[in-house]
């Protein structure tokens, strides 16, 4: 069985999960941890439920979502891991910081990327594997993390409850997100969504009440 905590964080209020099982292993996914209280929050739970962060990957490359990456680090030696197509948003994460948040950062504030993701790699930790589903659209390499045993989707920015991400952004597209609803509306109808900002939902709902679902 897998657990799963959400952590809210900074001002975009970005959802960061930390997924463990019994093995003790834990994956933090998209981990926006900006201020001290959610950084120190992220390690109390850790800690306290004594896991080993194993890997810290990201379901695509917009600043919100790598906030926390230098801090977990620094902390537990983990480098993100990020989808290969959002390769460029990585390497202009001082930028994005300045244009959609406001805030003067350096390179030297984000961690070095451990590894680029192409659809065929996997994640695994303890008893558990994620797979890589393609979804771009909100960014060229959005991705859904897949759980295929425990039936959940980390959705990252691209599907949320009774909404989708924006695709105003550099490298977003309204033609590819369609494109990519339609592909993840093959999960199973009672697939757990855990979304980048927002609340959890499923597959089955998202197809009854969302909209952008029903093109």
């Amino acid at each position: 069985m897998m657990n799963i905590e959400r952590f809210v964080c900074n001002d975009i209020r970005e959802n960061c999960y930390v997924v463990s099982d019994s093995s003790k292993e834990c994956v933090i996914v998209d981990c926006g941890a900006y201020y001290e209280a959610e950084k120190q929050a992220l390690k109390k739970y850790i800690d306290d439920n004594t896991l080993t962060p194993t890997h810290l990957i990201a379901t695509h490359g917009h600043v919100d979502h790598h906030l926390g990456d230098r801090f977990v680090y620094d902390t537990w030696g983990l480098k993100p891991e990020v989808p290969v197509s959002d390769e460029a948003f990585m390497q202009q994460l001082p930028e994005q910081a300045v244009a959609i948040m406001g805030l003067q950062l350096s390179q030297a504030d984000f961690a070095p990327v451990g590894r680029y993701l192409a659809a065929n790699d996997t994640i695994s930790f303890g008893d558990h594997t994620f797979t890589i589903i393609e979804t771009p659209g909100h960014s060229p390499g959005s991705v859904f993390f897949y759980c295929e045993e425990e039936n959940v989707a980390f959705s990252g920015d691209t599907l949320f409850k009774g909404s989708i991400g924006r695709t105003d952004f550099q490298g977003g597209s309204m033609f590819m997100i369609i494109q990519s609803l339609r592909h993840i509306s093959q999960l199973p109808d009672a697939t757990q969504i855990l979304p980048g900002h927002g609340e959890m939902t499923t597959i089955g709902y998202e197809e009854t009440t969302n909209p952008y679902l029903d093109r």
